[in-house]
């Protein structure tokens, strides 16, 4: 039966007629707090998650076994991304968000035990595990995320999420930079580096304990976060279809492709090939706390760079696709450097004359990544304001991004050469720019306050009011 989350009986709700009571200071129940809660689940799992997989190969000196782990990891998040929103909205975010946080320690488990038996069939197994699991969690996080931060302030909050989740990929490199310090080689890591991983993941689990229900979320403005009504499987199951065939879903597509397809090449054809074992950890301290930059950058402007939301989100584009262009045309440059796939001499840290332009370009990429993948979150965020919409557009977004990389992993696996990788990534991001703006152009609109969900064909304007007392 699906959960309501609906506000208890007799909690009246604010008319348009009554001014909501404004909620000031730090409360638990705000739009700040729980986003933030969320940044921290998403750092201790998906955070140290995307450390290991920046080793290249899970830390793993044969990518093999990781590619195919990845593979199976986001063949399964393409189906539960997209089926996540229905999961979120039947089951509510506390309990879809720890039923896809159990699933990121066994997959760091399934490393350490490879370290020991070369066998692929637990890591795979736990990959597949994973790529359910991480299909309800970024479905969950994606509604909370969207739905909960008052509308003009979108992307501070989209920004605060990024730097605290990307700061799990900052103390996640720092862990194999420090565990296997004195391997100047390009090996393999120790267990301990996985024991690591595995504690901060079971961490990242007991804290979706502390996530409230959307019906007590109450801005400062004493509005509502968000309307949450009843679900049902048959409500999900056919909004679910309808979201293939949504112009704007459609719009998207080519982008969240894109967006996790190139990682594939960064982690294992760049990072992996070219630096020794403790500086790939090291790289990735870099390459995550670039994230937090970029995020931080381009959510700022996205909330207060002119009047005009719509201005805003074209100007955003613009400036992601001049970035992108640069930091992939530099990446071009680097890749003519081995294009055979073979580095016989990795790079040191400690190397600085070789070392620094490649250092740079890692840590462009890592700026890119998260311009453009906060941009995608702030638009699909100004398209609705129901939790229930944006978990589907949300889960859209991440099924397809996962279909991507599966692809992508596995394009890796049959050894494409590295220089037409690059190419493939370069296009799909530049493809992707001009349709984001045309969704800009004609779905954003300038009022913070007015949104648009597609219902039954409709455009229907949602306004909503609060709990003028908390239960």
């Amino acid at each position: 039966m699906a959960v309501s989350e609906l506000p208890e009986a007799g909690t009246p709700l604010e008319t348009e007629s009554q001014a909501p009571a404004p909620r000031r200071g730090l409360r638990y129940n705000s739009p700040l707090v729980q986003v933030s809660l969320i940044g921290l689940v998403c750092f201790c799992c998906p955070g140290m998650f995307n450390a290991l997989s920046g080793l290249g190969g899970g830390g793993q000196f044969d990518h093999t076994t990781a590619d195919n782990a990845n593979t199976a990891l986001y063949a399964c998040f393409a189906v539960f991304g997209i089926l996540g929103g229905a999961a979120h909205n039947l089951l509510g975010p506390r309990i879809t968000l720890l039923l896809g946080s159990l699933t990121y320690p066994l997959y760091a488990a399934s490393f350490l035990y490879y370290n020991h038996h070369k066998s692929q069939i637990f890591p795979v197994t736990a990959g597949a595990l994973l790529g359910a699991g991480a299909g309800l969690l970024w479905a969950a996080q994606g509604a909370i995320m969207t739905s909960y931060p008052p509308p003009n302030r979108r992307g501070s909050y989209i920004s605060l999420f990024w730097c605290l989740f990307n700061l799990g990929g900052v103390l996640g490199g720092l862990l194999p930079f420090s565990f296997n310090y004195n391997h100047t080689d390009a090996g393999s890591v120790n267990d301990a580096t996985y024991i690591a991983f595995m504690a901060f993941m079971l961490v990242g689990a007991g804290l979706t304990f502390l996530v409230l229900p959307p019906a007590r979320i109450v801005r400062d403005d004493g509005t509502r976060a968000t309307r949450v009504t009843y679900s049902s499987v048959s409500t999900e199951g056919w909004e679910i279809l309808k979201l293939f065939t949504n112009w704007k879903m459609l719009l998207i597509l080519p982008a969240a492709w894109a967006s996790n397809f190139f990682y594939t090449y960064q982690f294992n054809n760049v990072n992996g090939i070219l630096f020794t074992l403790r500086t790939k950890g090291l790289n990735n301290v870099f390459y995550w706390g670039a994230q937090m930059v970029g995020s931080a950058g381009i959510g700022y402007f996205l909330d207060f760079g002119f009047s005009s939301r719509r201005k805003r989100g074209l100007i955003g584009v613009a400036a992601v696709a001049v970035l992108g262009t640069a930091i992939w045309a530099g990446g071009l440059a680097n890749q003519l450097t081995y294009l055979d796939g073979k580095f016989d001499n990795p790079i040191d840290f400690k190397d600085s004359h070789r070392y620094a332009g490649p250092f740079l370009l890692y840590f462009s990429y890592g700026l890119l990544d998260a311009m453009f993948q906060s941009l995608i979150y702030w638009i699909i965020g100004a398209l609705a304001n129901d939790s229930q919409i944006l978990s589907r557009y949300v889960g859209f977004y991440k099924g397809v991004q996962s279909a991507g990389a599966a692809v992508a992993w596995q394009v890796d696996t049959h050894k494409t050469s590295l220089l037409s990788q690059l190419i493939v990534n370069w296009g799909l991001t530049t493809i992707s720019y001009p349709l984001l703006a045309v969704l800009v152009f004609l779905a954003v609109k300038d009022e913070d306050y007015s949104v648009s969900s597609v219902e039954d064909g409709k455009e229907k304007q949602m306004k909503m009011a609060a709990p003028s007392s908390l239960h």
